[in-house]
């Protein structure tokens, strides 16, 4: 079916504030809300089995995350009313920029903090992938990739790149979410899709 143009779509949350953006320097909430990202709800006890954690201090962190906005209550998935599920608030996820916030050292050093533990957590689900690799079937392991270019391009072509690339993830992401309510399941999973971009001199 062809997608409506004018449809609205929901956007990535821009962090802009820094108290907001040092939430995520703690790498245990990185976790909690990629958890969240993935099975689209859960609670506290449910998240504590995923991180090996004591559920009073993922309590704590998805707090954390709740009083910045990052996550919000699910009471649609309580059966009981006794539960408290969260989910994430924004479909897309969040993003930043680093130059809403180099206008003092202390934003430098905390978009430096966030981006170490983002790409930490990166380095560690591929990781385990390649620990765990001969367990997949061959057609994933072909299907896989890792892949570096090295083009020469000026920084509003990188920024323009930026918002290319992040236009072709939303439609496979959005291709995929659509194959699974409607009942499309068989042979799905989820895919980590890591792409880095920035300036180097040789």
């Amino acid at each position: 079916m062809p997608e409506n143009d004018d449809a609205p779509r929901p956007q990535a949350q821009r962090i802009t504030d820094l108290d907001a953006l040092k939430v995520f320097t703690h790498p245990l909430r990185i976790q909690l809300y990629r958890h969240l990202v993935t099975s689209g709800a859960a609670t506290a006890s449910h998240l504590a089995d995923q991180v090996d954690e004591a559920v009073s201090l993922v309590s704590y962190h998805l707090r954390k995350l709740a009083a910045h906005g990052f996550i919000v209550e699910a009471p649609e998935k309580s059966t009981d009313g006794r539960e408290r599920w969260w989910k994430v608030s924004a479909e897309r996820g969040f993003s930043f920029r680093s130059g809403d916030f180099t206008d003092r050292p202390e934003g430098v050093a905390v978009v430096n903090e966030v981006t170490r533990q983002l790409l930490a957590s990166r380095y560690e689900r591929y990781e385990r992938y390649l620990a765990q690799q001969a367990a997949w079937a061959g057609k994933w392991t072909d299907a896989s990739f890792s892949s570096e270019y090295m083009p020469r391009l000026s920084a509003a072509e990188l920024h323009e790149m930026d918002e290319e690339i992040t236009a072709l993830m939303r439609r496979w992401i959005d291709r995929g979410k659509a194959a699974v309510e409607a009942g499309d399941t068989e042979g799905r999973e989820l895919v980590a899709v890591q792409m880095y971009g920035f300036p180097f001199r040789e």
